[in-house]
This record gives structure tokens, C-alpha cells and sequence, in this order.
């Protein structure tokens, strides 16, 4: 039986040689021992060759690479595999039918929850509760796993080499989208037919009243703290769940409509170049029938007409002469409004009190511009005290 102690010690003092295996093993499901060395090598370079054979001894004896059965082979232990997939977000894509199966089972714990509240059994609703709370953590820790697989998988199509057919480089994008996200996507509808978010509102609801019928009868603190934890992660898995099927449809679809259409315009590529090698150009393309791509071009570049007579005028182009003013200005001509303000507000002082300085203005002023007169109504009415007051 395996320690668990010198498991994790052995896994802490390896984990660079560890996680380069994971990440290997996405290629091959076993290795052998020339395979682990040369990951030694590259993990461990000032090592010589009978110290990466004691490192690979140590690996063996600590359980943390294991012998296949019939043969020499190497694998690494599937509790320390899930594990550094956990940590290093190198999940592979699990199953819909997991979440499916993982989800009927919230159904039956929530109605296991009714019958035990109904039936005054805490033993009963701790067990359901229980039940519900590692229920929630599991389809919550594979969501956000599948969720990072998807993404992982995205950019794994979006850098492969560009030379490679369509079809053969988002291969693995048509598969996940086929095998989970569209039955995510049906399961998380939000109709009838939807059972993700049908269940977990049910098992809200009877851990919400669950916890009320426990707070009436006097329970313990500890047991409704409980049961009101496990409704927090009922809600809390239901907002996970929305963000995590927006998140890999934003993610897929694209691609997926770039294979559809890429698939369409191939096709029709096809279909025409077939009728041109059977038919012959001519036959196969009518006058009325020509591709969008295809343009007319002359062969010949000529100048028309009205480019001849551009170039004339611009040959006896002669510009305008511009008579311009002279530096001095004769301010007598300008029509300007003189105002003496002095003698304005003297006047004013004398008529006080004036009901409206404006009419007041426009009586006495009249040959005054608008822009004259509003500018001394503002001046007026800003010093107006000392006007006053003065």
C-alpha cells in the first residue's frame, strides 16, 4: 500500500519531472525507460548517467511511477496524475454523460432531503446534505476542468501548423462541440427540457426551507450553518454553470462556422472546376453565368479625352494675383459703437429706480448694436451695487 507521506515528499523533491511527464502523457499512455530518462535529462542537466538512473529508482520505489502489468512499461499514479492535472489546468475534456449522471443524482439526494424534512430525521437531511454538498463540488470541479480543457483545445487548433487540411486541424473543436457542448447545452436549457438548472433550483429550494424549518424547530446552529452552506453552493454552482456554457460556446462556434464555411466554399470550388474539366470553359461558364471573381481587364493603357484636357490647363496654369491690404488700418472707417460709459451710468444713477435696465438701454441707446447693449446690460447688472451704492 502506498504512503501517502513519502508519496507527497517524493511528488514535492519531482515535480518538475512530474509535471514534464504529464504533460507527455497526452501523447503516449505509457512510457519507457529510455522515455523517463531523457525527461530526467532535460528536467536535470548536471546529473550524470547513473544519477538520472537513481532518480528514475527513486520515482519507481515511491510509487510515483508504477510498472504496467505483463510488461516493463511505466505509468504514473493515477491519484498523483489527477492530481498535477488539477494544479496545472491540463485537464482532458470529460464526458457529458458524467454531468448528466452526476446531475439525476442531485434529483434523488434533493427528494431523499424532502422526505427526511418531512419526516423530522436529521439523520436524514445530514446525510442528503451531505450528499448535495459533494455533489456540488464535484460537478462544480468538473466544469471549471472541462472549461479549461476547451480553451486548451482551442488554442492547440488555432497554433497548428496552417498547412494542414481544415477538416484534419479542428478535428478535436468539431468533436468536443458535438460530444459536449451541444448536450451541455441542451441539459442547461433553461425550458423544460432543461434539467441542470430545473434540479439544482428544486434542491435550493428545499435546502432554503430546509433551513427555515430547522431554525423553527430550535436545531442546532451547526446543522442549519450547514444546510445553509450547501445552498450557497447550489447558487453559487448554478452561476458557474451559465458562465462555463457561454464561456466554451464563445469559444467553439467560431471555429466551428469557419470549418462550415470553408467546408461550403470547397465544395462549390469542386463542383465548378468538375463541370469546367467535363464541359470545357466556354460551355461550363456562360455569359450569364460568371463567377463574382471573375473581372474584365483591358489590355491596353490610353489617356481619354478629358485627361488631355487636364493636362492642357494644367500646362498653361497661370495662378491669380491677389491684391492684398496694406499693414495699416484706417479705424475711422471701421463702424464701431463709442459708448461713454461715465456719463452712462451718471444717467442711470439719476433714473434709478429702473424696473428693467434693459428697456431702460434700448430707449436711451437706440443707435447702440445688440452686442454693445448686452455687453454693458452684463456689465451693468455685475457692478450694480457699487452703481448703486456709488
Amino acid at each position: 500500500m502506498t504512503n501517502p507521506r513519502s508519496l507527497i515528499h517524493a511528488l514535492y523533491l519531482h515535480w518538475d519531472i512530474i509535471e514534464a511527464l504529464v504533460l507527455l502523457g497526452r501523447e503516449f499512455p505509457a512510457f519507457e525507460q529510455e522515455q523517463v530518462l531523457a525527461v530526467i535529462a532535460r528536467c536535470l542537466p548536471s546529473k550524470s548517467g547513473e544519477e538520472r538512473e537513481a532518480v528514475l529508482r527513486q520515482l519507481a520505489s515511491s510509487e510515483l511511477l508504477q510498472v504496467l502489468p505483463r510488461g516493463t512499461a511505466l505509468h504514473i499514479h493515477p491519484l498523483v496524475l489527477e492530481f498535477v492535472r488539477s494544479l496545472t489546468r491540463e485537464h482532458e475534456l470529460g464526458l457529458s454523460e458524467v454531468l448528466r449522471a452526476r446531475v439525476e443524482a442531485v434529483k434523488n439526494a434533493t427528494a431523499k432531503l424532502n422526505d427526511g424534512l418531512q419526516a423530522r430525521d436529521t439523520d436524514t437531511l445530514r446525510l442528503a446534505a451531505g450528499q448535495l454538498a459533494e455533489l456540488f463540488r464535484q460537478i462544480s470541479q468538473q466544469l471549471d476542468q472541462d472549461r479549461h480543457a476547451i480553451l486548451e483545445l482551442a488554442e492547440r487548433a488555432k497554433s497548428a501548423d496552417a498547412n494542414l487540411p481544415i477538416g484534419r486541424r479542428y478535428s478535436e473543436v468539431l468533436a468536443a462541440y458535438d460530444n459536449y457542448v451541444a448536450p451541455m447545452a441542451e441539459m442547461m436549457d433553461s425550458g423544460p427540457s432543461g434539467t441542470f438548472y430545473r434540479h439544482l433550483e428544486t434542491a435550493e429550494h428545499a435546502l432554503d426551507h430546509a433551513v427555515e424549518s430547522l431554525t423553527i424547530q430550535g436545531a442546532l446552529y451547526t446543522q442549519r450553518l450547514a444546510m445553509r452552506q450547501v445552498a450557497f453552493q447550489a447558487k453559487e454552482l448554478r452561476r458557474l454553470g451559465r458562465e462555463v456554457l457561454k464561456q466554451c460556446s464563445d469559444t467553439l462556434l467560431p471555429l466551428r462556422e469557419e470549418i462550415r464555411q470553408h467546408n461550403a466554399l470547397s465544395s462549390a470550388i469542386s463542383q465548378l472546376l468538375g463541370r469546367v474539366r467535363k464541359r470545357g470553359l466556354g460551355r461550363a461558364l456562360g455569359e450569364g453565368q460568371l463567377p463574382v471573381w471573375k473581372r474584365d481587364m483591358p489590355r491596353r493603357v490610353g489617356l481619354g479625352h478629358e485627361v488631355l484636357t487636364i493636362m492642357g490647363e494644367a500646362l498653361h496654369y497661370q495662378p491669380a494675383l491677389l491684391d492684398f491690404p496694406e499693414e495699416g488700418v484706417d479705424t475711422e472707417r471701421l463702424d464701431l459703437d463709442r459708448v461713454d460709459e461715465s456719463a452712462l451710468i451718471k444717467a442711470l444713477r439719476n433714473a434709478l429706480p429702473i424696473d428693467n435696465l434693459l428697456d431702460w438701454l434700448l430707449k436711451h441707446y437706440p443707435g447702440l448694436g445688440d452686442l454693445t447693449l448686452l455687453r454693458l446690460y452684463h456689465n451693468l447688472q455685475r457692478f450694480q451695487h457699487q452703481i448703486v451704492t456709488g
